[in-house]
């Protein structure tokens, strides 16, 4: 049964070495669908780890859950099956093929753990991945000039002089109209004649005989 809600996939499924290869595949094609194509390989990689174990430890069956959340910056996945016994991480031998199920888990994820079911019917391992963050988009430096403006076209170097093609006429000179003549100001009134004075002779005196 597979259940895929937008943020939610869920696969049931016997965990034999048929099936571990088909999950792996559903889980690629999952995060492919959800634009997760970095976290490809790591999740495939842990949960084919996480149900390795499952098959070769799990009593009294193999019947396991595998489960995917996308949350806003997490993706996890979760393993449940039947038995209720917790792993535990072992140091290994480096050349060995097995054991290192839970060491590759660790250090692909991260964060990972596990505890048993409140209802003492299984165990639940889990591990999370980072959701890679979108690159933010550089502002274009001309944007602080506001809209409608435009940046200046490539390859022209606006501190020089614009060439004209040749061939191409040049535009007539402009020319700058005539200024009228300021009008002549006013004479100023010619000042008035000085006054004649005349000076009248003093009257003869007459003579007094004595």
């Amino acid at each position: 049964m597979i259940s895929r809600p937008s943020r939610h996939c869920t696969v049931e499924l016997q965990a034999l070495p048929s099936r571990i290869g088909q999950v792996r595949r559903i889980v690629s094609a999952q995060l492919r669908y959800w634009h997760l194509d970095p976290l490809i390989d790591p999740a495939a990689l842990g949960v084919t780890e996480l149900l390795t174990n499952v098959h070769r430890h799990a009593e009294p069956d193999k019947q396991c859950t595998v489960e995917i959340v996308l949350m806003l910056d997490r993706l996890t996945v979760s393993v449940r099956d039947q038995d209720p016994r917790l792993p535990r991480l072992r140091a290994h031998d480096p050349v060995s093929t097995h054991g290192r199920g839970l060491a590759l888990v660790a250090a692909v994820s991260q964060s990972w753990g596990m505890h048993a079911r409140d209802d003492g019917g299984g165990k639940v391992v889990w591990f999370t991945l980072a959701v890679p963050q979108p690159a933010t988009t550089a502002k274009s430096p001309f944007a602080a000039y506001g809209a409608g403006r435009t940046a200046p076209p490539r390859g022209i170097d606006l501190t020089q002089p614009v060439q004209t093609p040749v061939g191409t006429p040049a535009p007539a000179p402009v020319q700058a109209p005539v200024a009228a003549p300021a009008p002549a100001p006013a004479s100023a009134a010619a000042p008035a004649p000085a006054a004649v004075v005349r000076e009248r002779a003093p009257a003869a005196r007459s003579a007094v005989s004595t």
